[in-house]
């Protein structure tokens, strides 16, 4: 059994979408994080079971994060003090699947040897190759790391390593605390019914957490839903509107300074 295996032509959505057959073996079906749903789950952090996230080793907590949408008044010395989101270039692969505010569509695309996941804020696409084949080069690294799958059953996991390291963390949106290059994930996907994925992934980074952990909730479909085209760097007016205001800023002190 597939993700995809459901009646062909059916339609679906919310941050989930549609389903549709393209072939014996080849299907696309959107699916969007459960945020919605009430299920009886007090944390995404399903391990530990108190549903704390593990805490820092000393090296992370003085790693530098990126300044996010939530601060009214971030650091601007430079582009390169806003997190990779507002620079609208990723969310990192666990920051892309968390649910939040909206754009959260999942449109997973299942053919012969693949699974492709593409989502739809920042348009990430990953696609996992099925065929057991190695890793890439360590000297090879991405903000969205190396993913290889496989089935075990009716479950898709697929690991993931070769990330960039200080680049991107595995809370919402890829903000906060910056994962090392040490970071491994395994993500695993199963269709539990015939609207619902159960969506489990456990962090290995010991350059950033004390210990593992493992975040996991629902992706579920939806009648009518697509995947809207993010066109994030079009409509980015924050990031120049951050910076020139800085500067601005900046000026004033200055001047004001010349006054006294």
């Amino acid at each position: 059994m597939g993700l995809s295996d459901v009646p062909a032509c059916v339609n679906h959505g919310d941050a989930s979408c549609s389903c549709q057959q393209f072939g014996a073996q080849q299907r696309l079906v959107r699916w969007r994080s459960g945020v919605h749903l009430s299920i009886a789950q007090t944390s995404l952090v399903v391990d530990p079971p108190d549903g704390q996230t593990p805490a820092l080793v000393p090296e992370a907590l003085a790693r530098p994060k990126g300044e996010a949408a939530t601060n009214n008044a971030p650091k601007a010395d430079t582009y390169l003090d806003f997190s990779t989101y507002i620079r609208c270039i990723t969310r990192g692969v666990v920051g892309s699947i968390y649910p939040v505010v909206c754009g959260i569509g999942q449109e997973i695309v299942q053919a012969p040897g693949y699974v492709s996941i593409m989502q739809e804020m920042v348009h990430e696409a990953r696609v996992i190759p099925l065929d057991g084949r190695p890793h890439a080069s360590a000297n090879i690294r991405t903000y969205m790391g190396d993913p290889r799958g496989h089935w075990e059953k009716s479950t898709l996991v697929v690991e993931t390593t070769n990330f960039l390291g200080g680049k991107t963390s595995v809370t919402a949106n890829g903000w906060g605390t910056p994962t090392s290059d040490a970071l491994t994930l395994v993500e695993r996907y199963t269709r539990v019914g015939s609207d619902e994925l159960r969506y489990e992934v456990t962090v290995d980074d010991p350059n950033t957490y004390v210990r593992p952990f493992k975040i996991g909730f629902p992706l579920t479909q939806e009648p009518g839903y697509r995947n809207f085209e993010y066109a994030c760097h079009e409509g980015n007016y924050a990031m120049f509107d951050s910076l020139s205001g800085a500067r601005a800023e900046e000026k004033k002190a200055a001047a004001a300074a010349d006054k006294t």
